[in-house]
Formats: C-alpha cells, structure tokens, sequence
C-alpha cells in the first residue's frame, strides 16, 4: 500500500474509532494528520519529546488497527458503498449477506 493510501485508511479508521480514544491522542492524531504538523512541531508545542509524540501516534493508529480488527466497521463501510453502486440486487444481497454472517 502506498503512503497516500495508507494515511487515507488511518484517516478514515480514525473518524470511524476516534470516539474510543483519550483527548492526548486525538489531540496528536489530529495536530500531525489533519493540521500537517511534523512530530517535531507537536513536541515543541506540548514540551515533550519528538519521539513521545511518534510513540502516541502509533499507538493510536494500533489501537485504531485493532478495533477495526474486531469490528470490521471500515471493512463493512466499504461493503454497503460498493454495494450501492451495483446494478444487480442478486449482487446487493450477496453483499450484504456477507457483512451479516460476520
């Protein structure tokens, strides 16, 4: 997966779990994905180490990680838009049938 994908998949598993997260790490996610801060920016304006700010923000990324893991809630999101694109209902009920069994 590319660099732009993949900061792409955070974003959206991050909208989707953000919620379940303490305001320390959303408030890190946010500065350097959302405001493009570097680690070293987020460090300087919260007076802590550069690599206290990388070890947040992968460790919120984990956490976003593992719970998509267990709820497939992005996987299912991605599911119901495909979906909605597709002519054929056969096809649309084989869809959905698929995110229920799970």
């Amino acid at each position: 997966m590319i660099d732009l994908e993949k900061r792409e998949e955070v974003i959206a598993l991050y909208d989707i779990y953000s919620e379940l997260l303490t305001e320390k790490q959303k408030m890190y996610f946010e500065e350097y994905y959302y405001c493009d801060m570097t680690l070293q920016e987020i460090a300087s304006e919260h007076d802590i180490s550069r690599n206290a700010v990388f070890d947040q923000i992968k460790k919120t990324v984990s956490i976003c990680e593992k719970y998509e893991d267990s709820l497939h809630n992005l996987k299912n999101l991605k599911l119901l838009n495909q979906a909605l694109e597709l002519d054929s209902l056969d096809e649309v009920k084989k869809i959905i049938k698929g995110i229920i069994k799970e």
